[in-house]
């Protein structure tokens, strides 16, 4: 590696760092004033506010690298541009080709450290974050097992072993306890609807009395049940694509389909994820046209705003995409590679026609 791709490749990337965390302060700014409305509800305060921001950071900083790294090569190149130093570079018998390749090898650099975060620090991260905030804002004690979610409301402890599409509940079992801990009622149900207002329908109702001489145990179609646990709380056990790796990702989808269950989203969830790393490469190649030919000269907030106008754009178009997708029921895989190949394709036109 000679010394002029190493310049090129440490400018890019030190463009792109300082250019990710200004979007991720301002992401953090943006969201700390949304956290603001919930400030104070339960035991949600300030410091919860700032922790929940921070677990939730290395999931941002994996989705901002691609728009990161296109407005770090579009300001740093797009300066060797307006310096003459391209012109210098291909004056001196570089190709347009190497100091795309050499671009791109920083894209590599960034690629890396952002699959490193979005595989190994983001899932467990954003898992820790909405266990935070729900427990906090509902002041609920929760925790997952392979038994489903237990919960404890005063002397009651509630275990949830299925959270279904619609935000209902199947196989539900509630445990009561006395002031000295002793077990005294064990209240079965296949499911539980919520009604608002603290108020549960709880259907297909087995209860066990239990007391020192013997246990009376009976049935019950329906049976109301006042709990302050509300929907929102119950969050907190449902899989999100956030809170999984690429690999967990994989095997839950494969667990969908065993028992029948929808997986679509998952299915876009991982490829948009696993073509996430193209992704920066392809906005690398968006730059291109920018800085070697087209925006010769052009300033840099007109080179900001341009980075900016096609990440917009960029995202926009991917979740329009994904959304039409599910909709429609199409190739989850294709839809999430669809824009990606389209914009790369425009790029490699341009960088032709400039060339």
């Amino acid at each position: 590696m000679n010394v002029l791709t190493i310049y090129i490749v440490k400018e890019v990337v030190k463009g792109s760092l300082i250019a990710v965390i200004l979007l991720l302060t301002l992401f953090n700014l943006f969201s700390f004033s949304d956290e603001l409305k919930d400030l104070g509800q339960g035991g949600y305060g300030l410091k919860q506010i700032l922790w929940f921001l921070t677990l939730t950071s290395p999931r941002v900083f994996y989705e901002l690298v691609p728009s990161a790294a296109l407005l770090g090569s579009l300001f740093v190149v797009g300066s060797m541009a307006n310096n003459r130093e391209i012109v210098a570079m291909r004056g001196a018998g570089l190709s347009i080709a190497w100091i795309i390749r050499t671009i791109m090898l920083a894209g590599l650099l960034l690629v890396s450290v952002a699959e490193l975060v979005g595989e190994f620090v983001a899932p467990s991260c954003e898992r820790a974050a909405q266990v935070l905030k729900t427990t906090a804002l509902h002041d609920g004690v929760v925790m997952r097992s392979q038994y489903g979610m237990w919960l404890r409301e005063g002397n009651s402890f509630i275990n949830v072993r299925k959270i279904l599409d619609d935000g209902s509940l199947a196989d539900v079992r509630i445990y009561d306890v006395d002031d000295a801990h002793k077990l005294n009622r064990i209240t079965q149900a296949e499911h539980a609807q919520f009604l608002g207002d603290k108020q549960w329908r709880l259907e297909s109702v087995k209860q066990s009395e239990i007391n020192r001489q013997q246990i009376y145990a009976g049935t019950q179609a329906e049976q109301n049940w006042k709990s302050s646990i509300d929907s929102d709380l119950l969050k907190v056990a449902v899989v999100k694509s956030d809170n999984l790796s690429l690999y967990d990702l994989f095997m839950y989808i494969d667990f969908l389909k065993q028992n029948n269950q929808k997986s679509q989203s998952y299915e876009l969830a991982f490829w948009s994820r696993l073509i996430n790393p193209f992704v920066t490469f392809v906005m690398l190649m968006v730059s291109a046209p920018f800085v070697i030919g087209i925006g010769r000269g052009t300033s840099t907030g007109a080179r900001i705003m341009m980075g900016i106008v096609i990440g917009m754009t960029f995202n926009i178009f991917d979740k329009i995409a994904g959304h039409v997708g599910l909709v429609y029921d199409m190739n989850p895989m294709l839809m999430a590679m669809l824009p990606s190949a389209l914009v790369f394709l425009g790029a490699l036109i341009a960088v032709k026609r400039v060339s």
